[in-house]
């Protein structure tokens, strides 16, 4: 019989799939916590290598995408959790270990590893520099593409000295909808009294922005951009009005998550491809006006789409925020020719196979600059 090693073994699926990625998970932190905390031994493995060997192994995954063999999760000594397998209807945290002080020092040997291997210190800031931790849990939107769609509201969570640590530099929000609670006031004070700068990763709902708001948010330490979402054009009234108002108040950088690639009727015609695409020019014509910078976010069933090399393209324009600034989408994609020594770059390949199906794109959209240094038009 192989010999177990008593020791609670942890694995963030993302980090285990990709070496290289970024960003811790909460949920492995404070189950690291609360093991230590019964004096258990615990150790953050990084691979899915010799599991039986193990009293308990917890898997957690935050993306579907992110792969995992069956034969590893039906394993009798692995238990798992998080969005990634349970999308939509994750169990739940018990109490005693969701409302613990997260073990930050978990990643430590991770980032020791990535450090001698001559990794940037950038990269592995959200391992050293943030606390990270949610204020509010929930959201009454009901988006169908969100794993909150089966939440009815806004809740308090947690107060964030649950999950600050005073020796890190900042503080990183996970929330689904801050200002949809009643309390956001509340709870942006008390995160402005800690004197560090903070930031909601996940963005913040700008068809909730009040006057309120963009004053607090003008006044606050806060960390890079503000992040805000425009998922549907059909709601393109709504939130210009509401930048609008915000550039009254504050000059501040903001950047704009476009949701593209989803189908809200889930047919996924040869129609929906086209009307998609022209729906994220249209939404980068309303945001450029105030100054406001793209983050494309590519639903899954984009790479199903006849088109899906001019989503890339796309992606590579708007994420990178110094092209979208600086050049037209027709500029950054003929440019890249140059820089091949093939002669046949895909960007440019994708642009114009798009092209010569679609002229009338050409000069509405893609000969266009969308760029507005200033508060508003």
């Amino acid at each position: 019989m192989e010999r177990r090693l008593f020791i609670i073994a942890i694995i963030d699926a993302e980090l285990a799939y990709n070496q290289k990625h970024n960003f811790p998970n909460l949920a492995c932190m404070k189950l690291s916590a609360y093991y230590k905390a019964k004096g258990e031994e615990v150790m953050l493995k990084t691979d899915y290598e010799n599991l039986a060997g193990y009293e308990k192994v917890y898997i957690s995954k935050v993306f579907g995408e992110t792969k995992i063999s069956y034969e590893t999760v039906c394993m009798p000594n692995v238990i798992i959790g998080g969005t990634g397998f349970f999308y939509g209807t994750k169990p739940e945290l018990p109490e005693e270990i969701e409302h613990i002080m997260p073990d930050y020092s978990l990643y430590d040997s991770h980032v020791n590893k990535r450090l001698e291997n001559a990794a940037k210190t950038s990269s592995l800031k959200h391992y050293t520099d943030y606390s990270i931790g949610f204020l509010t849990r929930g959201c009454f939107r009901k988006c169908s593409f969100c794993v909150n769609r089966d939440s009815d509201r806004c809740v308090t969570h947690a107060p964030f000295s649950e999950f600050y640590d005073p020796d890190r530099k900042k503080i990183m929000l996970l929330d689904d909808n801050v200002l949809a609670n009643p309390k956001w006031r509340e709870l942006f004070f008390a995160l402005m009294e800690a004197k560090k700068k903070f930031t909601f990763k996940q963005g913040i709902d700008i068809r909730l922005v009040s006057t309120d708001f963009a004053k607090t948010i003008d006044n606050a330490n806060y960390d890079g951009d503000i992040y805000f979402s425009f998922d549907n054009i059909a709601d393109s009234e709504a939130i210009e009005s509401k930048l609008k108002l915000l550039r009254q108040y504050t000059d501040k950088a903001v950047r704009m998550y476009i949701l593209c690639g989803f189908d809200y009727e889930k047919k996924y015609t040869a129609a929906f491809w086209l009307n998609d695409i022209e729906s994220i020019f249209k939404r980068l014509e309303i945001i450029g006006r105030y100054g406001v910078t793209p983050f494309l976010m590519r639903f899954k069933n984009y790479i199903d789409s006849p088109y899906s090399g001019l989503y890339k393209n796309l992606a590579s324009y708007c994420n990178k925020g110094g092209l979208f600034k600086t050049c037209t989408f027709e500029e950054y994609c003929l440019a890249q020719e140059a820089r091949t020594k093939s002669g046949n770059c895909s960007i440019t390949r994708y642009y114009n196979d798009f092209a010569k199906l679609h002229p009338e794109f050409v000069s509405t959209y893609f000969r266009k600059k969308f760029w507005y240094k200033g508060k508003s038009t």
